[in-house]
């Protein structure tokens, strides 16, 4: 999965009206990701820096430590989904940045900004960590510890975005490969960027054909570099999640991210999905089932679960209904019904789905391999 794959669609803001025939409003951007968990491994007690790396050792600590991001949207989903898999946060004072998970006793939730969050995974004194992919990408550069356990978590938004003016030399310029080929950039006259990305900016530029580019480190409004004269495009990036690194050494930490992600996998399975159940009468339990299977929407995931409902007649007990439960999505569900129905269904109930757990789910095996184990 590359966060660096340009797909190309209208940019709606705009610059001020003041701005310079050459720097109009950005008229594209490019989109690049999905929601994501990482994982990382990390076993240091002391961290060094050696030839720009980290120096990783085994720490000296018996818990567990999840990063988490510590304010704004992300941090509310990040919360709302653990909550939503039976995983809440407990914290006893909101200014602290440390809380648990009773449900994970080994466990210590730390509460940091998406980047030091990375940088902590990097140097040891985290774990775990819920970050957007995109953070990952542009603190962890590549770095091999850094395991992304699961990318599809289903909330925040990811994308890289290059914005351009609308006019003037722009102004039929229409993707990426359009504003490579511009003769106007030169090695004495570069294409001028503001990116607060300085390790996805350049890497995305020269994947993309893009070779005089310079780059100015800017963070905060970034649509005002162009009208200060500073830069001719910029380079951003939305937010997402992710992070990786005590696996294989610290004791009880595979254990606990196999928990983690079979809880998300199931939840994230279920969401949408109800459980609906029915009385029907019937000669048999395969005579309920062929009329079941004879509708569209009651095969459920696997087929319809049918039991014998028994009760007391003339002191005597007799199962004169069958029990009907099937899984249905929300989008089908007042079908469902109709159809359920129609064959003799009666007593129909239904309740949402909280988990759908698989008999082992596919990344956690991608994991395991990955780990070499």
């Amino acid at each position: 999965m590359s966060l660096l794959q340009p797909c190309f669609q209208q940019f709606s803001s705009a610059f001020a009206p003041a701005f310079s025939s050459l720097l109009p409003p950005p008229s594209f951007y490019v989109s690049v990701s999905r929601r994501s968990f990482t994982y990382r491994c990390s076993l240091q007690s002391e961290t060094d820096v050696v030839n720009g790396k980290f120096d990783s050792r085994i720490a000296e600590r018996d818990e567990i430590r999840l990063g988490l991001p510590s304010k704004g949207r992300m941090a509310a989903d990040t919360l709302d989904l653990l909550k939503d898999c039976q995983l809440s946060v407990k914290q006893v004072n909101p200014r602290q940045y440390v809380a648990q998970i009773p449900q994970l006793s080994s466990l210590e939730v730390w509460f940091q900004r998406p980047k030091d969050i990375v940088r902590k995974l990097l140097s040891g004194d985290l774990d775990l960590g819920i970050v957007g992919l995109d953070t990952v990408s542009e603190y962890g550069e590549g770095d091999e510890d850094l395991i992304i356990v699961h990318d599809a978590l289903e909330y925040g938004e990811c994308y890289l975005s290059i914005a351009i003016p609308r006019y003037g030399i722009f102004e039929n310029i229409n993707s990426l490969k359009e504003l490579a080929q511009m003769p106007q950039w030169t090695a004495d006259r570069p294409l001028r960027v503001a990116t607060g990305f300085t390790y996805l900016g350049p890497k995305f530029m020269k994947e993309n054909g893009l070779k005089h580019v310079i780059f100015s480190t800017a963070d905060g409004a970034l649509e005002a570099a162009p009208a200060m004269g500073i830069a001719d495009a910029i380079l951003d990036l939305a937010v997402l999640v992710a992070s990786r690194k005590a696996l294989i050494q610290r004791k009880g930490a595979l254990d606990t991210t196999h928990e983690i992600l079979e809880r998300f996998e199931a939840h994230l399975r279920a969401v949408g999905q109800f459980t609906v159940t029915a009385n029907m009468r019937g000669s048999s339990a395969e005579e309920v089932a062929e009329r079941v299977l004879s509708q569209p929407l009651l095969s459920g995931l696997q087929g319809p679960t049918i039991s014998p409902v028994f009760s007391r007649h003339g002191g005597k007990v007799a199962a004169d209904f069958y029990a009907i439960v099937i899984c249905v999505p929300k989008k089908a569900l007042y079908k469902s019904v109709q159809q359920l129905r129609a064959i003799g269904g009666s007593g129909v109930l239904i309740s949402p789905l909280t988990y759908i757990f698989d008999e082992e789910t596919p990344r956690w095996r991608e994991l395991l391999s990955k780990l070499g184990l």
